[in-house]
């Protein structure tokens, strides 16, 4: 019916809900160990200043939705110099699995 569904993955987004989960001065020693992490993970890392979270949903809704694998997880991740981009990494799924439950899901619908 011309529905899609992907998986996206915005990396941690330092944001002030992010900041309430620890006490503060426990972000202030962990900052200097993420930025040193952040350039070898790439999704480890989103800032609003280089990559909004969403800019992986507006690059997603950009493209066309047959083009896309259904068996793919999309990250947001950003270089160590700060250049924004999506990575594709299959996830580990079952195709046969997935077809299954794909069926079931039709079958549930039509009920």
């Amino acid at each position: 019916q011309g529905l899609y569904s992907s998986v996206v993955c915005p990396g941690l987004v330092m944001s002030n809900m992010t900041y309430r989960i620890l006490p503060v001065f426990l972000w202030k020693l962990l900052m200097p160990i993420m930025w040193l992490v952040s350039g070898p993970l790439g999704s480890f890392w989103v800032t609003a200043g280089k990559f909004l979270p969403a800019g992986l949903q507006v690059w997603l809704f950009k493209q066309k939705p047959e083009s896309l694998d259904a068996l793919v997880k999309y990250h947001s991740c950003t270089s160590g110099l700060g250049k924004s981009y999506v990575e594709a990494r299959k996830m580990d799924v079952d195709e046969e699995t997935a077809e299954k439950f794909y069926q079931k899901l039709l079958e549930l619908e039509q009920q």
